[in-house]
């Protein structure tokens, strides 16, 4: 099949013939008839008539024509009449006292009657039509936005990208995988001797900010060849058939530049399944998706040509685009471990000024579930904070509040809060922290504030682990559910009532108590059967029930079964040790925030035996 390509200089000259084709309309139609409108032709006898009684102001004659106007002020029309050989005209223009002249015939210029005529106004309409286009331009998306079938990818040499694995941190497995394909490229005949060919296409999976793009571009740049980049959403235009033309122009560029990679970042954009059942299809999406698969099996992977592509929504992609020869390979990039979390720390901290006092380590105990971008900005957060406080270094103190503002938000020193208020705040959050170091299988206290913070948290109680674990038992986390039903328990011995800042505990132990009958089978109940679903597992994980009606009000049930024993359990840890209790939250009224090592100093003089017999 011929691909026949617009070309633009026929397009322009199309509009150049409208534009000579409306000036000449304009030239011999319009404008005649709008000098026509001002004057008005009479016979000869009228104009003699009017003469006589003196209504004419002004006489011109040109050739055979006469032209007047009349006395009358409000007389608009300009009079026109044949000449008459008529010898006395003269005197009786005299006598009348009217004013009289003859158009002495000039010859103008031809080229100048088409310069003022066709030319001028032409280049005026070009001028208006050229910031007309312009302005249409810089609404649809800048200059490119017309340039209609070129791909706008990002073309980066080997120098620009400045990226290699070292500067990739805490995903090992992710650039064992790819390491391979940078050897092709150095050496594609040590593959070809023994007849291997390399996969077409990675693709790169993971949730947001784990370093997927930064994975791409490094692979480029120990490659040390050219890097393509360009996101999905670029392909998707307003006119039908463009996003198929950007992709054929992405593959004929990597094909003129081979060896190369080219990179599609969210390419669940247009790689999403094919449906065209009802209101959910999208022709123009689709026509891309099919343009992209036919060019990743027309384009030959020895020419040393790599596609990468970078997604947070796998399940939805076509199954199509996934199968061997085209994106043969399916790299998972996770969130960090604990070791990874520290060398990411690391890698970012190169470029800023640290204190002697630094520990990376107990950072990243903190930071359980933190992606690289966040710990890139936990950083960031902690070179600002040592700046505004005046220091020329980072301390562990900024490192730890930083970790605060990810995870809270900022200090809200300026919230005034009521005294009773504020009690309760400090008798939730020790609940919290005393139900939490009662118990075995849960993690240490490392901090409790009551400093209220701009993520609406009046305080909070951090809790950070020793070690990371990968599996988390039924009982991790039921005394997980116990823990957050801690700060309501509080209230509920104490004050003997409850209030409002229990209700993100309340979410979280709900979606904990869920997840343990639907989803991980920790229920005597059900047992191991999966009654939901996710979706979106980079994305929040969106669930939905998969059983009957009956069954999901059993499931109720069961939630509220096991958060009612942990509100139990919780209530009778808090009982068993009220002089603690009152003891820590009044250290806590205090100081307004306190240490792990605190909290548990205090605690421990409860645990003697002589206070136990007190």
């Amino acid at each position: 099949m011929v691909e026949q390509k617009k070309n633009p200089r026929k397009s322009l000259i199309w509009y150049c013939v409208i534009v000579l084709a409306v000036m000449a309309v304009l030239n011999t139609i319009l404008m005649p008839q709008l000098s026509r409108m001002k004057t008005k032709e009479v016979d000869y006898s009228t104009f003699l008539t009017m003469l006589e009684n003196g209504e004419v102001k002004q006489v011109e004659k040109d050739g055979d024509v006469i032209a007047f106007n009349s006395t009358n002020e409000n007389d608009p029309f300009i009079y026109v009449t044949g000449a008459w050989d008529d010898p006395e005209l003269v005197d009786r223009l005299t006598q009348a006292g009217v004013q009289f002249t003859k158009v002495v015939p000039r010859e103008e210029s031809p080229w100048l009657s088409l310069l003022v005529g066709l030319i001028l106004p032409t280049a005026l309409l070009w001028g208006v039509g050229y910031l007309l286009v312009r302005n249409m331009q810089k609404k649809m998306g800048g200059p490119n936005a017309m340039s209609f079938g070129k791909s706008n990818a990002k073309i980066y040499v080997a120098a620009q990208t400045g990226k290699t694995f070292a500067d990739v941190a805490g995903e090992d497995e992710a650039k064992e995988a790819l390491k391979e394909i940078v050897d092709f490229l150095h050496d594609p005949q040590k593959y070809e001797s023994i007849g291997a060919t390399m996969p077409k296409g990675a693709l790169l999976v993971g949730p947001p900010g784990t370093g997927k793009t930064l994975l791409a571009k490094a692979v480029a740049g120990e490659a040390n060849v050219p890097f393509f980049s360009i996101s999905g959403s670029e392909f998707v235009e307003m006119f039908v058939g463009m996003g198929a033309a950007k992709v054929r122009d992405l593959f004929k560029q990597a094909q003129e530049k081979a060896p190369c990679i080219v990179f599609i970042d969210e390419i669940d954009t247009i790689g999403k399944k094919r449906d065209s059942a009802g209101l959910t299809g999208n022709d123009e999406r689709e026509q891309t998706l099919n343009q992209l698969l036919t060019e990743m099996d027309g384009f030959d992977g020895k020419k040393g040509v790599v596609i990468l592509a970078a997604t947070n929504r796998p399940e939805t992609l076509d199954k199509a685009l996934l199968r061997p020869g085209r994106f043969d390979r399916r790299i998972p990039v996770e969130l960090p471990d604990l070791q990874g979390r520290e060398s990411i720390l690391r890698v970012h901290a190169q470029d800023v000024k640290l204190g002697p006092d630094i520990d990376f380590s107990a950072i990243a105990r903190a930071t359980a579930g933190a992606s690289g971008a966040e710990l890139a900005n936990i950083i960031n957060e902690a070179a600002l904070r040592a700046v505004r406080l005046g220091r020329f270094a980072i301390t562990q103190e900024d490192l730890e509040e930083s970790v605060e503002v990810i995870l809270a938000g900022y200090q809200r020193k300026s919230a005034v809060i009521a005294p009773k208020e504020k009690q309760i705040v400090a008798y939730h959050e020790i609940g919290h922290a005393l139900v939490a170091a009662k118990q075995t299988d849960s993690a240490p206290v490392h901090k409790i504030t009551i400093v209220p913070r701009t993520s609406g948290a009046l305080g909070y109680t951090m809790q950070v682990a020793e070690d990371e674990s990968v599996l988390m038992s039924r009982e991790e986390i039921f005394n997980k559910i116990a823990t957050l039903t801690g700060g309501r328990s509080a209230e509920e011995l104490i004050f003997g009532t409850c209030t409002s800042g229990a209700s993100n505990d309340i979410e979280q132990a709900t979606k904990l108590a869920r997840s343990m009958v639907t989803r991980l089978g920790m229920s005597e109940k059900f047992g191991m059967i999966a009654l939901e679903t996710q979706s979106n597992k980079y994305l929040g994980g969106d669930t939905s029930l998969a059983c009957s009606e009956g069954t999901a009000r059993q499931v109720d049930e069961e939630v509220i079964t096991l958060i009612g024993k942990a509100h139990e359990k919780a209530f009778s840890i808090l009982k068993e040790n009220l002089p603690a209790l009152h003891e820590l939250a009044h250290y806590l009224l205090e100081k307004e925030t306190i240490t792990g090592e605190e909290f548990m100093e205090i605690l421990k003089k409860y645990d003697s035996p002589a206070a136990l017999e007190s």
